[in-house]
């Protein structure tokens, strides 16, 4: 499901984050960062304090001109770690979930596009970080893609509402946040999760085209300026919702 169609033309690195792995391949002038923790690639703080500093390396990288997140085979990301949302530690679940926030804006607000190669499903934080990328490529597949938290008794955090109501299509807003609906991969295109849905095996393919149009056309100062520019509010509210959060749970 998540073959990048590609010749083995990239560098790479792996670095172990917590329950998950992420590694990192350049193909041209396009970053590729996968995730696989073996399972469905639960958000967990060192994962998301990995793929930040992914970030972080492409924007320092005049060479980079685009990031494309991946999942495994089985998920592209299926949210935060349950184990520790419901485990009681209120500051452990207030550092997950303002770390998943932080990171849902930090692609929004990335100086270099990111792209993500939704391999499989994305539910709950995982759907939330597909509305932090600048362009999103799924499977059309009977994945699950979707805000799901109202129907496991969870209320989003003020970051995730901004985020939500900001990508999402105004026409499915009610059906995907208040009814927590999950949707397939059509469905997911048609609400604004996705953009485009593909065959499952070209995910990755699909997403490294899109990225390096993205990184071939876009000049990078223009680019990081109208992000400012045309987001800059949304961001702002988006951080100061995860500092509350934070704040909260001190």
């Amino acid at each position: 499901m998540n073959g990048a169609g590609t010749s083995g033309n990239g560098t790479s690195g792996n670095g172990e984050s917590g329950n998950g792995t992420v590694s990192a391949e350049q193909y041209g002038n396009v970053l590729l960062v996968k995730v696989d923790d073996g399972k469905a690639n639960a958000f967990s703080v060192p994962m998301l304090a990995a793929l930040d500093a992914q970030i972080d390396a492409a924007e320092a990288d005049d060479g980079i001109g685009a990031v494309v997140i991946a999942g495994n085979q089985r998920a592209f990301f299926a949210g935060f770690d349950l184990n520790v949302i419901r485990g009681g530690d209120r500051a452990a679940m207030t550092e997950l979930v303002s770390a998943g926030g932080a990171m849902v804006r930090r692609a929004y607000g990335s100086s270099v596009p990111v792209v993500a190669a939704c391999t499989g499903h994305a539910v709950a934080a995982g759907a939330l970080l597909l509305l932090g990328c600048d362009h999103r490529v799924g499977p059309d597949a009977p994945v699950k893609i979707g805000l799901n938290e109202v129907a496991i008794a969870l209320t989003l955090p003020d970051w995730a509402m901004t985020i939500s109501t900001e990508r999402l299509s105004r026409r499915h807003l009610q059906r995907c946040v208040a009814n927590a609906r999950l949707l397939d991969g059509v469905g997911a295109t048609q609400a604004g999760f996705l953009d485009e849905a593909v065959a499952p095996d070209a995910v990755i393919e699909r997403a490294l085209e899109v990225a390096a149009e993205l990184a071939d056309t876009l000049d990078p100062r223009a680019y990081a300026g109208t992000v400012r520019a045309l987001r800059g509010d949304v961001l702002a509210e988006m951080d100061a919702s995860v500092e509350r959060d934070r704040a909260s749970g001190v």
